[in-house]
């Protein structure tokens, strides 16, 4: 259950409507997700997530299907249920397979394990690794 209430496009004010206008133009879509329907109760989070997202996602010298693929991965990472489901579905949409999406898993699991384990030995960081040290 939500800690706040879903605003619906009908009962959304003229500010988030333009919101909600842009995401379904942006994502060629005639429904807006949970997510946003939740920030809508905060316009101005509503605005300056969907800007972020907008700046953040849109292609650069990362495609959008590694950019959804690492957003999957990190999601799992801070157990985000909603928005793993959300970013899988949009991996997908933008050519992830059945395959691709195991093996990302399984990198996923990996690092996390490595991480914790590099964390609790406090392993010192080689300093190869570090460029012009």
């Amino acid at each position: 259950m939500s800690l706040a209430p879903m605003i619906e496009y009908e009962q959304a004010s003229p500010e988030v409507r333009a919101v909600y206008d842009e995401i379904m133009a942006a994502r060629k879509t005639d429904w807006i997700n949970n997510f946003w329907k939740v920030l809508a109760n905060d316009p101005a989070t509503l605005r300056r997530i969907w800007e972020n997202v907008k700046q953040v996602m849109a292609p650069g010298a990362l495609d959008p299907l590694t950019k959804e693929m690492i957003y999957v991965g990190v999601s799992i990472t801070n157990n985000c249920e909603y928005c793993t489901y959300s970013h899988t579905a949009a991996a997908r949409g933008k050519g992830m397979t059945d395959a691709m999406l195991h093996e990302l898993i399984a990198v996923v699991g990996l690092a996390n394990e490595t991480n914790r384990l590099a964390n609790g030995y406090r392993i010192p960081v080689d300093g190869r690794f570090i460029p012009n040290s």
